[in-house]
């Protein structure tokens, strides 16, 4: 079956993200994905420099969460992207490997934390204190806000079957 949108070709790249083009929304299937949908592109452009390049996670935690986030929502375009970029950062294949499973020591702390956030759509009060004293309040804060953005990454990736992007799986 072929998608009903694939990404936006640079043929077809919408006038109204004409600056964003060479940036990241042009470079990723999945925003070339959302392309189809401008105003939507242009809102999510300051959330996501948050998630992805200021948060108070940090690189290596961000994945963590990613990671599981992508099994749990089952997004293998979210899961391909982020091992290949949690490998670019060192992390082990072990430990990437852990995230489909019972990881162990802090990163089993984030993935009940993200369990939690898709099984019971709340952390309990426990389990918040638990990360606050772990990864301090803002980062269980980022965290939250960033399993919530990779869902709908997640949600849009499948609905219109966007295929991984060709350099990832080089």
């Amino acid at each position: 079956m072929t998608s009903p949108r694939p990404p936006v070709s640079d043929a077809d790249w919408p006038s109204e993200l004409a600056d964003l083009k060479d940036g990241f929304a042009g470079q990723l299937n999945v925003y070339r994905t959302m392309a189809h949908h401008p105003a939507l592109v242009r809102a999510w452009a300051p959330l996501r420099q948050h998630i992805v390049k200021d948060s108070a996670l940090g690189p290596e935690r961000s994945e963590i969460v990613i990671l599981r986030a992508a099994y749990r929502i089952g997004s293998s375009y979210e899961w391909v992207h982020h091992v290949h970029r949690s490998r670019l950062i060192g992390i082990s294949d072990e430990r990437i490997e852990a995230m489909r499973g019972a990881a162990e020591g802090e990163d089993g702390l984030i993935a009940r934390a993200v369990d939690a956030l898709f099984d019971d759509h709340r952390l309990s009060a426990e389990l918040e204190r638990e990360l606050s004293a772990a990864l301090g309040h803002q980062a269980v804060f980022d965290l939250i806000a960033t399993v919530g953005f990779y869902s709908v990454l997640g949600y849009l990736l499948q609905t219109y079957e966007t295929p991984i992007d060709a350099d990832v799986l080089t």
